[in-house]
Parts: structure tokens; C-alpha cells; sequence
């Protein structure tokens, strides 16, 4: 008897390994937190695990529902929580290196500006735009799993597509945007204000990412090109002071990792357009970021490579 249930396990496992990136993926998309978004793939397992399997016609489906749904009580749980949290929010950073679509067959709703525009989406929005965009469901699946008519659900993707075109930003090419990037972070360094000026668009907005845990960064949102210069420049001497950058891939674009004696301690990416730089992200919440410290680490890196690593989830259940 307990050959046949390590057996039944086995394949329960089998059967959930083939998902298991997948899952990530959409609880990604959706909460913008690695961590949270492993501990939805843990409950999803646990779910199948102890769920009477002999009787689920599509297991994938069953995966993908069970994930999708706790992904979205959490996104309606994490919206109070964040109440309380200093400063602005910004998704987590992946290093997507190795993966750059975590197992998604586009990119979609992965870079870190659309993650904080799906921010202001309802969690079913949220889902349904996910599910629609990066992983090309169909209206009935997407029905299904969020417990919605097929077309509620295409009024809900659209609503969320119209949302995003509106604030999104036509980008530059990626030679483009790195040369601006690489001025930038020039100009910053030794607070070059008129030079900073040139390179930001009349609208910039800057926001960094905390939680309260780095002294000498503004804890608002700084809006304008006059402001946003004066802060970077006021900040100059104190913030860089020992600090080195290199180029790391993250949530599928490039980013500037910047390090203090070997570690990262804050992940930059911008939104640039030919009017100049539109955002700067700086993601500086240690807790955000040692998931990325640990996947670097964990992956010895080629002599000359910068030392990225693959994103979170493993190939298999935790136990």
C-alpha cells in the first residue's frame, strides 16, 4: 500500500513539475514579488497534493486555476499591507538571464514599468490581462479561472489594455536607451545638474524603494525635471561614494546593478523615450533584493560575465 501511494505521489509530482514555471510565472506577473509568488506555487502544490486527483479532467487547468486565484486573494490582501509601507513600491527584480520569459511565451507583463502600471489594475484585471497577454489563454479558459463570462472577461482585458496604452511610453531602441543610461548615471555621479536636465524628459519621475531601510533617498516620488535634478544632485557625494555599477539583465531588459564592496545593494532601470528619460526605478529594499542576491550567487558565473544568475523557482515541489 505504500508503494502505491509514494507511487501516486510520484506522478503528482511529475505532473506538477511540468507546470511549476509556469505558475510562477503568472503569480509573478501578478504580485510583483518573487517571494510571494513562490509561496503561491507552494500552496498550489499542497492543493494538489491533497486534492482527490483521480477525479480532475485537466490537471494543468486545475494547476492554473488554484495558482491564479490565490495569487489574486493575495494581491487583495497586499493592497492594505502596503499601506503601511515607506516610500514608494516597486516590484521585486528577477534575473532573467537564463529564463528571460519565465516560461512564458512572451515577455509580456514582465518589465518593471508595466508590473507597476498593473499595480493600479483590480486583482481580476490584473489576472485576466496576465493570463490573456503573456500566456495567450483563451476568453473561456480565462473565464473559467477567474470565475467570470467569456465576455465579462474581454471586457476585463480590455479595460486593463486601455489602462496600460494610456500610460505607457513609446521606448527607444535598446543602443538608445543604454547610451542614455550610461550618461545618466555620469551626470549623476558628480551631480551634474544642467547635464541631468538635458537628459530628462520635462515629465521624469524618480522613485525609490526601501521600506524606510536606506537613509540619504527621498521616500517620495520626485516629479519634474528642475526637481528631480536638484535631489540627484544633492545626494551625489553621499550616495556614490564607493559604489560601482556593471550592466545585469532583469525582468527581461537591461538594468544597472549597483554595488558597495562587492554587493548589490540596488538595482536601477529607466523608461526613456526620444524626449529623454521618463523614469528612474531604484529599487534599493535589501529584502527585495536578496532573491536576486542569491540566484547571482548560486550560479557560478563565466570568467568576464557580470554574474547573473537564474531566476527563483526550482524544478521541483518543496517538500
Amino acid at each position: 500500500m505504500t508503494g502505491d501511494v509514494d507511487t501516486t505521489l510520484d506522478d503528482a509530482a511529475a505532473v506538477f513539475s511540468t507546470a511549476r514555471r509556469r505558475l510562477f510565472g503568472i503569480a509573478y506577473r501578478m504580485l510583483g514579488s518573487t517571494a510571494e509568488a513562490e509561496d503561491v506555487v507552494q500552496d498550489t502544490w499542497l492543493r494538489w497534493q491533497g486534492t482527490d486527483r483521480s477525479v480532475v479532467a485537466n490537471p494543468q487547468a486545475f494547476l492554473t486555476t488554484t495558482a491564479t486565484r490565490l495569487a489574486i486573494n493575495v494581491l487583495q490582501s497586499a493592497r492594505s499591507r502596503r499601506e503601511t509601507y515607506v516610500g514608494p513600491w516597486l516590484p521585486e527584480p528577477v534575473d532573467t538571464s537564463a529564463d528571460p520569459t519565465l516560461g512564458a511565451e512572451t515577455a509580456e507583463a514582465l518589465d518593471v514599468a508595466v508590473l507597476v502600471l498593473l499595480e493600479r489594475l483590480t486583482p481580476t484585471e490584473r489576472a485576466a490581462y496576465v493570463l490573456r497577454e503573456a500566456f495567450d489563454y483563451g476568453y473561456p479558459e480565462i473565464a473559467q479561472i477567474v470565475g467570470t463570462s467569456p465576455a465579462a472577461t474581454r471586457q476585463l482585458v480590455s479595460r486593463a489594455r486601455k489602462h496600460l496604452a494610456s500610460e505607457r511610453r513609446n521606448t527607444v531602441s535598446d543602443s538608445a536607451r543604454r547610451d542614455l543610461l550610461t550618461a545618466f548615471l555620469a551626470a549623476a555621479r558628480v551631480g551634474d545638474i544642467e547635464r541631468l536636465e538635458q537628459l530628462f524628459a520635462e515629465d521624469i519621475v524618480s522613485r525609490v524603494d526601501s521600506n524606510g531601510a536606506v537613509k540619504h533617498v527621498a521616500r517620495v516620488a520626485v516629479v519634474g525635471r528642475y526637481k528631480v535634478a536638484r535631489v540627484l544632485s544633492s545626494f551625489a557625494e553621499i550616495f556614490w561614494a564607493g559604489v560601482t555599477t556593471q550592466p545585469i539583465e532583469v525582468n527581461g531588459e537591461e538594468a544597472i546593478g549597483m554595488l558597495r564592496d562587492g554587493e548589490l545593494f540596488g538595482v536601477l532601470t529607466v523608461i526613456a523615450s526620444d524626449e529623454g528619460l521618463h523614469e528612474a526605478m531604484w529599487q534599493m529594499n535589501p529584502d527585495k533584493l536578496e532573491p536576486l542576491r542569491r540566484a547571482r550567487a548560486g550560479r557560478a558565473a563565466p570568467e568576464g560575465s557580470d554574474g547573473s544568475a537564474t531566476p527563483g523557482p526550482s524544478a521541483t515541489p518543496r517538500s
